[in-house]
C-alpha cells in the first residue's frame, strides 16, 4: 500500500517484521498477524510524507533469528539503493529490537535515516502506544540525517548504539545507561540534542545475501 498526505514530498518506505505493535488476540494469546498496511492505518501521516510498505515477515521479536536480521540487513540496502527513498521506518518487537538496531548500524553506510520503532501494547486495543510511536519514527525518518541507525520510542529519540530495554511495561521501554537520548519528537517537531559518535561501518556481510528467515537455522 501507498499513502500520501499532501503531496509526498518525503518518500519513507516502512518495513514491517511483526512484534507487538503488530499483534492481535487470538482467544487464547496473542500473535505477531497484522500486516503492514494494517499497521500503517492506524497513524496518522505527518504532512508532506508518501509512505509505502514492504511486508518482511511476521515474527514475535523473541522469535527473531540470525537469518531475519539479515534478511532484514538486505532489505534495508537494496531499499536504500533506490535514491528517491528518503528513509526507512522498521516496526518491530521490543524484546530483541536494539539487538537488530545496533547489527544494522553497524553495517548502516547510508546518510538517510533507518528508524526503528514498536509497541509496548498489542495492535487495536484502545490505549495502544503503537500509532504514536509509528507517526514520532516517520517524523524523524522525514526529518534527519547523518546520525545512523535510530530508536524512537515515546517521543524519545535514541542512537542505536547504547540503547537498551529498560522497562517491561511502561511505554518509555528504551533508554542509553552511557548517554543521554539524542533528542525528542513531539508535537509534528523533532529537536536533536547532540550527534552521535558512530565508528566506521563494517561491510554487508555475505551470509545477507542468502539469508532466508523462513527456513529454521538458515543463516
Amino acid at each position: 500500500m501507498k499513502r500520501t498526505n499532501d503531496g509526498g514530498a518525503r518518500r519513507i518506505v516502512v518495513i514491517s517484521t511483526g512484534g507487538t505493535i503488530a499483534s492481535r488476540w487470538q482467544g487464547t494469546g496473542y500473535a505477531a498477524d497484522a500486516s503492514g498496511d494494517d499497521v500503517l492505518a492506524t497513524a496518522p501521516l505527518p504532512e508532506g510524507v508518501t509512505v509505502e510498505v514492504v511486508d518482511l515477515f511476521n515474527v514475535n521479536s523473541s522469535r527473531m533469528t540470525a537469518a531475519h536480521q539479515l534478511a532484514l540487513l538486505r532489505t534495508v540496502h537494496e531499499t536504500l539503493a533506490d535514491p528517491g527513498v528518503d528513509g526507512i521506518v522498521i516496526t518491530h518487537g521490543t524484546d530483541t529490537l536494539e539487538e537488530t538496531a545496533f547489527f544494522l548500524d553497524l553495517h548502516h553506510t547510508d546518510a538517510r535515516p533507518v528508524v526503528l520503532t514498536g509497541a509496548q501494547r498489542p495492535f487495536g486495543t484502545g490505549d495502544g502506544d503503537g500509532p504514536g510511536n509509528l507517526y514520532d519514527a516517520l517524523q524523524v525518518a522525514s526529518s534527519v540525517s547523518d546520525l545512523g541507525v535510530l530508536v524512537v520510542f515515546d517521543g524519545r529519540v535514541h542512537a542505536a548504539r547504547g540503547t537498551v530495554k529498560t522497562q517491561t511495561l511502561a511505554a518509555d521501554a528504551f533508554s542509553d545507561p552511557s548517554a543521554d537520548r539524542l533528542g525528542r519528537v513531539g508535537f509534528s517537531r523533532v529537536d536533536i540534542e547532540r550527534q552521535p559518535e558512530r565508528p566506521t561501518p563494517l561491510p554487508l556481510p555475505a551470509a545477507a545475501d542468502k539469508a532466508d528467515p523462513d527456513l529454521p537455522g538458515a543463516v
